[in-house]
């Protein structure tokens, strides 16, 4: 069980994210401080895992408070809870863990939650250079007329789109002006083409038919086709990323 922070200057908001917090048996202690300059009080004298922060704060911004953090011998895990979705760039580049968006989703936090859990795992590691915490991948999408910054692994799977690429979260679905072929290229590390429609990311892979006449795999709740010719090196990526496919 890890210890958590929330700040926020919004005593609602609060409530609402301890409350969520308080349904994953993961989470211990909850405190509270209703702005950052209070954060920074309560961080000096009580051991914190995390600190899930809201950005626009009067005085002691989020962001300030993250600077701030910096200082510290031990420094907690960061997570920005916010209604900004324009700021998760910056908010990567003050090594947050992960970036949320008010409202908060239950399923949402909890991957928020064992992303926290890993870095302080890799924070504990001895310091080789294969246990060093990554940065996450970010892509720059637009939906609704508004770019924002999204995290490589957040994607299920990819669907050509002409020469544009809609890439699938959980949450949503975004195009970028990306060939599928670039993106296959770019991203062989973590994800396998089995159409030429579709690119899979192969840790999000739910359910495999691979054989008959119809093989598919599931994806995010989606049934995506394999097709023929790519099914021999879907089932020589499978073996390799010890996943055994299933008919």
């Amino acid at each position: 069980m890890i210890s958590v922070l929330i700040a926020d200057d919004e005593q609602p908001a609060i409530d609402e994210l301890a409350f969520l917090l308080r349904q994953d048996a993961r989470i211990g202690v909850i405190h509270q401080a209703p702005s950052g300059a209070e954060a920074i009080r309560l961080l000096t004298r009580e051991p914190v895992d995390a600190v899930f922060l809201d950005i626009h704060m009067p005085g002691l911004t989020g962001f300030d408070l993250a600077r701030a953090l910096q200082r510290f011998e031990r420094r907690p895990a960061l997570v920005f809870v916010t209604a900004d979705e324009e700021s998760a760039l910056e908010a990567f580049d003050l090594a947050a863990v992960d970036y949320l968006l008010k409202p908060v989703r239950t399923e949402r936090l909890q991957r928020s939650v064992t992303r926290v859990l890993e870095a302080i795992r890799a924070q504990a590691a001895p310091p080789t250079d294969a246990s060093a915490p990554s940065r996450p991948e970010l892509i720059a999408v637009t939906l609704g007329g508004t770019t924002r910054m999204i995290r490589r692994d957040e994607v299920r799977y990819v669907q050509a789109q002409g020469d544009y690429a809609r890439l699938h979260t959980e949450e949503a679905s975004y195009l970028v002006r990306v060939p599928m072929s670039d993106l296959e290229r770019q991203w062989s590390d973590a994800f396998v083409r089995i159409h030429r429609s579709y690119l899979v990311a192969i840790p999000h892979l739910a359910r495999l038919r691979l054989a008959g006449d119809r093989p598919s795999v599931t994806v995010a709740g989606a049934e995506l086709p394999v097709s023929r010719r790519l099914l021999p090196a879907l089932r020589e990526r499978l073996e390799t990323a010890t996943i055994r496919p299933r008919s």
